[in-house]
């Protein structure tokens, strides 16, 4: 199978995508955790995946807000006090760091592709444009830490039967059900309601 590689390497301190001539074509794919998976940290989770940024594997979980609502992650932006959209559970790894994915026309300078008219960043500046916008959080997640594997350990749990591959989707994504992003009878097994 080919390598799944991390979503997030910029935010490890890992070079940049290779030039166009050197990158690979890029892959995005939804995780689906199995519904016994054992890892308490990715139990009922719905891990976002791409292939184009780094060595390792890794992306963020799609599913899990937080308690924590992102006027209280910046306080000092006036416009979002009324906001009630939460702060994502990335996963496990750097839950310190703040990183983020949405929708923009042209893809701006600090992100990357990660689908047609998706990127991803951790750039705080691009954060703060994004959501100084009239509607902030439109085609917009923020995410606390998050998800990564070592050389190998992905493909392994795959092989196992603790992930299933699905396409991934901005309406998954960003969808108002973004938690749980597919009708009960259309859910793959592990897409759980959390």
């Amino acid at each position: 199978m080919t390598r799944i590689l991390l979503v997030f390497a910029l935010l490890c301190g890992l070079p940049w995508p290779a030039p166009a001539e050197e990158a690979k074509p890029l892959t995005t794919i939804l995780l689906v955790a199995r519904p016994e998976l054992p890892d308490s940290n990715f139990k009922d989770s719905i891990v976002l995946v791409m292939n184009n940024v780094g060595p390792v594997p890794g992306g963020v979980i799609i599913n899990r807000p937080t308690r924590i609502s992102v006027s209280r992650l910046f306080p000092d932006v006036e416009a979002l006090a009324r906001l009630e959209d939460k702060v994502y559970f990335g996963g496990p790894v750097q839950v310190n760091l703040v990183s983020f994915v949405f929708r923009a026309e042209t893809e701006p300078e600090d992100a990357v592709k990660i689908m047609d008219g998706v990127y991803a960043s951790a750039n705080r500046e691009l954060l703060l444009k994004l959501l100084a916008r009239d509607k902030p959080m439109q085609g917009l997640r923020i995410f606390v830490g998050y998800s990564g594997w070592g050389p190998g350990q992905l493909e392994g749990e795959i092989a196992r039967g603790d992930w299933t591959l699905k396409p991934a989707t901005t309406e998954a994504i960003f969808g108002r059900n973004a938690e749980r992003p597919w009708p009960d009878e259309a859910a793959p097994a592990g897409a759980r309601s959390i």
